[in-house]
């Protein structure tokens, strides 16, 4: 919901059909206003919908061919539907592998699984280990701004249920923001993280061992993901926060998990999608089969 929601917008699901289109709400009609005005002036050949159905509906109404960026979990709701039945194509930040259930076969006709996307794909590690726990038992704990469950007090608890492991906090108000985890990252024994699509690729571009808890996000989107790496076994999944018992146990089974992360990201996600873009852009118009009426 965009940052100047109104604190009582009327109508703003378009009576179940949308998800932010409230009535004579004046942010919202400058948005618009500004896509529909740059998409008049540009003509661009495609677009590309992140999360806004409105924006994806709008640029196709206009006749501009649409990219929608999927997303996991239950998206069979009206918005989504209308979203991902208009577009062109599909992106998916996952591997083929392990497909979204429940997903209608038109869907699925039209998608491209890139697998994980992350800046990090196909930059080396660091040649030498970077400082980090004496013992190299070093538990990276990285959050996010998303919102999260996860409060100093457990992370507390946790820590001191493992006194062999050095823990370190990124991303919350119990640690600090870097501009670049990944020496962080690889430098990990074991990554503890949300669920997050951007999260998991950057644990799946480090290839580390990583153990997964999943955050309540709309449409359970990062539940969803966490059943997919669950059933492939790619990382240790726990849908709620352990108890600090179970930590010593959690960390080393995760540690000595096989990694498999290659299957989630082969690394050319970015250049698979990129491909797919210039193909419908440089594509020509399909003959019309009927009249405008």
């Amino acid at each position: 919901m965009p940052a100047d929601a109104a604190a009582d917008p009327l109508d703003p699901t378009a009576q179940g059909r949308l998800h932010w289109a409230p009535l004579r709400h004046a942010g919202h009609r400058e948005r618009m206003g500004v896509i529909a005005e740059w998409i008049r002036r540009k003509e661009p050949r495609l677009l590309v919908s992140d999360v806004s159905v409105e924006a994806a509906a709008l640029a196709r109404l206009m006749g501009v061919p649409v990219v929608v960026a999927a997303m996991r979990g239950d998206r069979q709701d009206p918005a989504h539907r209308l979203g991902y039945d208009l577009a062109e194509a599909l992106l998916a930040p996952w591997p083929d592998s392990l497909p979204e259930p429940g997903w209608p076969a038109h869907w699925l006709a039209k998608t491209l699984h890139t697998g994980g996307i992350s800046r990090y794909d196909g930059r080396p590690r660091p040649v030498s280990r970077p400082l980090g726990a004496p013992s190299g038992k070093e538990v990276v704990v990285m959050l996010g701004a998303g919102g999260t469950d996860i409060d100093a007090q457990r992370l507390g608890e946790a820590a001191a249920a493992t006194p062999d492991w050095t823990w370190t906090v990124l991303g919350s108000p119990q640690g600090p923001w870097i501009e670049d985890p990944w020496p962080v990252l690889c430098r990990a024994r074991v990554v503890v993280t949300h669920a997050g699509q951007n999260a998991i690729a950057e644990c799946a571009a480090a290839r580390v061992p990583t153990l997964v808890i999943p955050q309540e996000r709309p449409h359970g989107e990062q539940h969803a993901t966490g059943r997919a790496l669950r059933a492939s076994g790619l990382a240790t999944v726990r849908d709620a926060w352990p108890q600090p018992q179970a930590w010593p146990h959690l960390l080393e089974e995760t540690a000595a998990r096989a990694n498999r992360w290659a299957q989630w990201s082969p690394g050319d996600g970015a250049r698979r999608a990129a491909g797919l873009l210039a193909r419908l852009s440089a594509r020509t118009s399909r003959p019309d089969t009927c009249a405008p009426r």
